[in-house]
């Protein structure tokens, strides 16, 4: 079962900059353990201060984290970048990817909502996936969302892999061609992810940005 938001955040309604949303899809089963989730949590605080040293992106870019590994769980639901703070993840369980997508498609779909009902712009949402295995449940439905939402420009989806993850059932998951993580370089993934959320955030709603080619991965 899924685990739903533990706490709604309420919608900071003072704030009137245009929102710049991103989930972080993160795997934590129990092959995440030890090394891994160690390196992924420090990235995630390098992603947090990365973020709050920009003053624009601090306020627009909206981060939210669902972790998939026992269950499917909101770590933290959508919060403006100047408010997050990062909380450390711990491993154990399967991977049950297919339910973790649907989720973040899902509050995706609500957020969105919010936005239209409080009269804020907002850019292309993110969803960032990060997995070491293969999905333990059922994946080809939320596959299938997937490249919906990106036929239509509704969300961009990444995919990421650390090490052994099954990189062939990815590029199924994802339009965009995943990318396999260098060893453990999620300081210099977050880095770059940040960066490019920044850049997106300076931008005008609905611009193409161009973003770096990753150097802390490869397809």
């Amino acid at each position: 079962m899924i685990n739903e938001h533990l706490e709604q955040v309420k919608f900071d309604t003072s704030n009137p900059e245009s929102r710049c949303p991103c989930v972080l899809l993160v795997d934590v089963s129990g092959s995440m353990v030890g090394h891994r989730i160690d390196q992924l949590n420090n990235g995630i605080i390098e992603f947090q201060q990365a973020l709050q040293n920009d003053g624009l992106a601090a306020m627009r870019v909206e981060v939210a984290i669902v972790s998939f590994g026992y269950r499917v769980t909101v770590e933290q639901d959508f919060i403006t970048a100047d408010q997050f703070q990062a909380k450390p993840l711990h491993t154990g369980g399967a991977t049950p990817m297919g339910k973790a997508i649907d989720m973040a498609l899902n509050m995706v779909r609500e957020r969105k909502d919010t936005y239209k009902q409080n009269g804020v712009s907002y850019y292309r949402p993110w969803i960032f996936l990060i997995t070491d295995g293969a999905p333990t449940d059922k994946w080809q439905a939320a596959a299938k969302r997937i490249k919906t939402e990106e036929n239509t420009k509704s969300v961009a989806f990444f995919a990421v892999g650390v090490e052994d993850a099954d990189m062939g059932t990815l590029s199924q998951i994802s339009d965009r061609q995943p990318i396999m993580l260098n060893g453990l370089q999620f300081k210099e993934m977050f880095v770059w992810l940040s960066q490019s959320l920044t850049s997106v955030s300076h931008s005008q709603v609905d611009e193409q940005v161009p973003l770096t080619p990753p150097g802390w991965g490869s397809v």
